[in-house]
């Protein structure tokens, strides 16, 4: 075997975020926010990321805020129609919808895109969310992820109700499937109860891929029991080896390998062919950022006051600041924060917002395509991912610079491939096609 095939593979997604990740994007006079809702702006960065042979893109999705972005489902159903390889992963969350809508516009996209598809699992973390959908509060963090397993698990068994081989299609017999293989599932749980079959059949994946992205407690327990693919904020080398180390560790229990998840946390690039270019497009960035306004933000996730404070002095003690156990919402990015502003008493208030202004807590970096090269290696040399979930500072520049400078770079390191692997998303993050259950139980009674 080759030194070549010996090397950890890098495995890549682009995240998809309007003018850019840096919360300051949308006012760098090389973005263009206008374009926010234009099929042509996105289709040039999905054909980008697919020059670059990234694994996927992805879009997020939300049901509360001013229009920051298009509805997945309709956005990536249409890159289908201009990329060929690259997979599309978008997020749906399982608080206000459900299992069989979810299993059928996932099995379209599936069908429509080849077998590209991946389905970004959440649960949501708002009140004012619950608010559009005729509730009075968001339900409680460990409820929602019981919902969501058993979600989960609907979906899974309405995609399994179609055999491979239902359709028939026989002209001479005037046969079109074969009933004999279509199942109803009839699910009863205590949160849902659907009868089944899925009007469509199985996905040419069979499942999209299924992707997780929380890090709390009971988002690594549902990680480790349903996701082929987790994206997670881990700012430092040491903190992603001990996330990595954790999920990793839990897929024995559910009768899982460590390859079958993949573990993508963000990396936000600020990159320039020197490092006094990077540095200064850092600097320019964080110079349309509102330190003020993001300290207000800060003072009210945390429920003390920060905004009385020099924004050039050190951080206050925040030892009375709001608690994991109080938070509804997003707890681990919650924790993630907390914890970053107790590491490191050395701060300041206007360093640290302008941290969070970069990637919102996820891994960042500014320097040259050589030295993005190297954190990306290290990373995936020892234990702490198994790829990242790219989130360039701004569209589409940082995007083009990664393609043609970072994308060669670990080419020639022999990290990354040199061309796709397959035509399905899948095949190209080297995860096994999932057997149906029905089947499988078909088969075992003979």
């Amino acid at each position: 075997m080759s030194e070549l095939k010996k090397k950890k593979q890098v495995h890549l997604n682009v995240f998809f975020r309007a003018a850019g990740h840096h919360a300051s994007a949308w006012r760098h006079p090389k973005t263009t926010p206008e374009l926010s809702f234009d099929f042509d702006y996105y289709k040039k960065l999905a054909q980008t990321a697919e020059r670059g042979l990234l694994d996927s893109l992805f879009m997020a999705d939300g049901y509360v805020g001013t229009g920051r972005r298009l509805e997945p489902f309709t956005l990536l159903s249409a890159l289908s129609a201009v990329t060929t390889n690259i997979g599309l992963i978008g997020t749906v969350g399982t608080t206000y919808n459900e299992p069989f809508h979810v299993a059928r516009k996932f099995a379209s996209l599936d069908h429509i895109s080849g077998g590209r598809a991946g389905w970004n699992i959440v649960t949501g973390h708002t009140d004012t969310t619950a608010y559009n959908f005729g509730k009075e509060s968001h339900l409680e963090h460990s409820k929602r992820y019981k919902w969501a397993e058993e979600f989960v698990e609907v979906t899974k068994q309405l995609w399994d109700s179609w055999e491979q081989e239902a359709l028939v299609f026989d002209k001479q017999t005037g046969v079109q499937f074969d009933e004999s293989k279509l199942h109803e599932i009839n699910y009863r749980g205590d949160t849902y109860s659907v009868k089944g079959p899925l009007n469509i059949p199985r996905p040419p994946q069979g499942y999209p891929v299924l992707v997780q992205a929380g890090s709390s407690e009971s988002g690594r327990e549902l990680a480790a029991r349903t996701a082929e693919v987790i994206f997670t904020a881990q700012p430092t080398l040491e903190e992603g080896q001990l996330f990595y180390t954790d999920v990793k560790s839990r897929l024995a229990k559910y009768g899982r390998e460590k390859d079958q998840l993949l573990i993508l946390p963000g990396f936000s690039p600020i990159i320039g062919n020197t490092a006094a270019e990077a540095q200064e497009l850092e600097d320019e960035l964080n110079s349309f950022h509102d330190a003020n306004e993001a300290v207000a933000r800060l003072s009210e996730r945390f429920g003390i006051d920060l905004t009385g404070y020099p924004l050039d002095g050190p951080i206050p003690s925040i030892i009375d600041a709001k608690g994991i156990d109080s938070v509804n919402g997003s707890k681990s990015r919650h924790q993630l924060i907390l914890d970053m502003l107790r590491s490191d008493t050395s701060l300041t208030l206007r360093q640290v917002v302008n941290k969070l202004a970069s990637a919102r807590g996820h891994l960042t970096f500014t320097g040259t395509p050589i030295q993005a090269a190297d954190v990306i290696e290290k990373w995936i040399n020892n234990d702490a991912a198994d790829g990242f979930n790219l989130m360039p500072p701004i569209y589409p520049d940082g995007l083009e610079i990664f393609v043609d400078k970072v994308v060669p770079e670990l080419q020639n390191r022999g990290i990354f491939r040199t061309e796709y692997e397959g035509a399905s998303l899948r095949e190209n993050l080297g995860l096994s096609y999932p057997a149906n259950s029905f089947q499988a139980k078909l088969t075992s009674a003979k």
